[in-house]
């Protein structure tokens, strides 16, 4: 890339205007407060990422989700939990990586502050020194034409004293003119001098003003080459959250199709079944039936099961091993 528009397009007819530097100076300063911009926008995002990550990872890991799930879905939502753990891990991530992002903003920042100082006290030392050489210059050139002008007045009262008869008046007359030319001469090299020395300081400014240029547009090229890096990057960042979500969502859904609707509910039905035959009909019995107390309503009719037999009566002797004695009180094993 060829840097010569700057040196180019930044000039003033006046000498001592400074309106080309200072519109520099001012975009550069721009773009400065526009770097600064971006880092705060950085740190702000990571901020709402790093914030956005912890609640969600409390939200995972405290939050109760179908806990109660079984089999397969229960596998599934296991799967689900882990997931949304990791994703909010790489939102965490995320705004680590933003801040680092930001800090290298800031130091970019720093560096071209730095590399601008040392050329800015070099432009402001020979702003002050064109400045000032103008300004001795011009007076040199007042004192010259005041100095001709004096000269011409003695020239004038000269002539006109040619044809007075007093000659004490005439000598004073020459001797003023003789002083004034003197003093023309005199101002006259002290102009020209002052002159010669503004334009070695207009030649060495105008060298630095080239100088400042070239080093003003090779930093904004760099700049704006470093911002649109880091803007980029930044969407790429973010653009990865988004694949690497997508992708840990991938696997809930991956195990979410090996859910089995028919495999939970036959696991359902083996773990927690209670039986196989439904309750009895309830059959009208007549009040004088003999056979109205043969069974309770809703149980189910059948031969008599055999209930236990009546209590063994404990003996009395204590080496018995169903009997045993604690106290005064009787203990029976069975």
């Amino acid at each position: 890339m060829t840097r010569s528009l700057f040196k180019g397009n930044f000039w003033s007819a006046d000498i001592l205007s400074t309106i080309g530097y200072d519109s520099i100076i001012q975009h550069l300063n721009n773009g400065r407060k526009n770097c600064k911009e971006f880092e705060d926008f950085l740190k702000e995002r990571a901020a709402i990422e790093e914030r956005y990550g912890r609640d969600l990872l409390s939200l995972s890991r405290k939050k109760p989700c179908g806990q109660s799930e079984i089999n397969t879905l229960k596998r599934a939502l296991e799967v689900f939990k882990q997931q949304v753990d990791s994703v909010a891990q790489c939102h965490i991530q995320l705004a680590q990586s933003l801040r680092e992002e930001a800090r290298k903003m800031e130091e970019f920042r720093e560096k071209q502050k730095l590399q601008r100082k040392k050329t800015e006290l070099v432009m402001d030392a020979v702003h002050k020194q064109k400045s000032l050489q103008f300004k001795k210059t011009m007076e040199a050139k007042k004192n010259y034409e005041q100095k001709c002008r004096d000269k011409d007045e003695a020239e004038q009262a000269v002539n006109r004293s040619a044809n007075l008869v007093n000659q004490k008046q005439q000598e004073k007359l020459f001797v003023k003119l003789a002083t004034s030319k003197t003093a023309v001469e005199d101002s006259d090299k002290a102009y020209l001098l002052h002159v010669s020395t503004l334009d070695k300081v207009r030649e060495e400014w105008q060298s630095e003003h080239i100088k400042a240029c070239e080093v003003f547009e090779a930093q904004e090229c760099e700049r704006i080459n470093f911002f649109r890096n880091a803007l980029w990057l930044h969407v790429n960042q973010l653009s990865q959250q988004c694949v690497t979500s997508d992708e840990m969502y991938e696997k809930v859904r991956k195990s979410l199709e090996m859910c089995s609707i028919q495999k939970d509910i036959e696991y359902f039905v083996n773990q927690r079944k209670t039986g196989q035959i439904p309750p009895a009909p309830i059959m009208y019995e007549n009040f004088y039936s003999p056979q109205r107390n043969a069974a309770p309503p809703g149980k189910a009719t059948g031969p008599n099961l055999a209930r236990r037999g009546p209590l063994p009566i404990p003996k009395s002797s204590p080496d018995d091993p169903d009997y045993a004695l604690v106290n005064d009180y009787s203990l029976l094993y069975q």
